[in-house]
């Protein structure tokens, strides 16, 4: 498709949205407004961040048209309500990618991607044009935990708060497990707890690792795994909650056995 092709389709995109908005229109799509439109642009990054995760691009390309569909829904509704436009969203957004790369617009040299990365925050900051801001302003709190820890850790190694190597990242794992192990109190425990799960997400920030994704594909693996126990239970005629834990424990060596060799049943 070429670029000309692609600017008809987004022009038949606000088309669509401005008879879905308009008379007679759509009922529940004239109803909405930003705050009830939320929960449908979270559901629309979630699958699209799933289809990531399986290697679908078929479904991915649907996905980020849904996206798409939110982030001009939203620029329909903020015009009609004389808040903004959606040329305005689409310029600020092209100003402030010229802007956060003098690298490639301008002539600030960088060596390597992590150069690129503390200019871009440095920039950031300079747009606020607040001294007293701190790095870690601008990251949205409403963030999933995970992904929170892990973005707010990398802006604190922007500014050389960091480990030296790897090795002492995972000594640091160890020795919040080891205090957990120790907490007496419900309270010292969630706090400990916590701990263990900030130095993991940060071990992971060391490998290269989201912490999201790893949680996620693990999540997988046991359901894959438990269902799979569940299946044979039901082939073998036998009850799974009845099982003794030792029976349980042998089951899950069967699974992940199966998993290996990605058998069927």
């Amino acid at each position: 498709m070429t670029p000309n092709n692609d600017l008809k389709s987004f022009d038949s995109l606000v088309q669509i949205l401005a008879r879905l908005r308009g008379n007679p229109g759509c009922p529940w799509d004239k109803e909405q407004t930003h705050a009830s439109l939320r929960r449908y642009l979270l559901e629309e990054c979630y699958e699209a961040l799933e289809a990531i995760e399986q290697e679908d691009m078929k479904r991915l390309a649907e996905e980020l048209g849904d996206i798409l569909f939110q982030v001009a829904f939203h620029g329909r509704i903020a015009q009609e309500q004389g808040e903004f436009t959606l040329k305005e969203v689409i310029q600020i957004l092209n100003e402030k990618l010229i802007r956060r790369h003098p690298h490639v617009f301008g002539d600030v040299k960088v060596a390597n991607a992590r150069e690129v990365e503390v200019n871009w925050e440095a920039i950031k900051r300079q747009e606020r044009d607040r001294s007293d801001m701190s790095l870690l302003d601008g990251v949205p709190k409403i963030m999933p935990a995970l992904a929170y820890s892990q973005a707010i850790q990398d802006r604190a190694s922007h500014s050389g708060f960091d480990w030296n190597t790897i090795e002492g990242v995972l000594e640091k794992v160890a020795e919040e497990i080891d205090e957990l192990k120790m907490a007496s109190s419900q309270d010292e425990r969630e706090a400990e707890l916590g701990d263990v799960l900030f130095a993991l997400v940060n071990s992971g920030r060391w490998l290269a690792i989201d912490a999201e994704s790893a949680l996620r594909r693990a999540n997988e693996r046991f359901f894959r795994r438990f269902t799979y126990m569940e299946r044979l239970c039901r082939q073998r005629g036998v009850s799974f909650p009845s099982l003794a834990l030792e029976e349980k424990e042998a089951l899950w060596g069967e699974a992940k056995v199966w998993e290996r060799s990605n058998k069927e049943l």
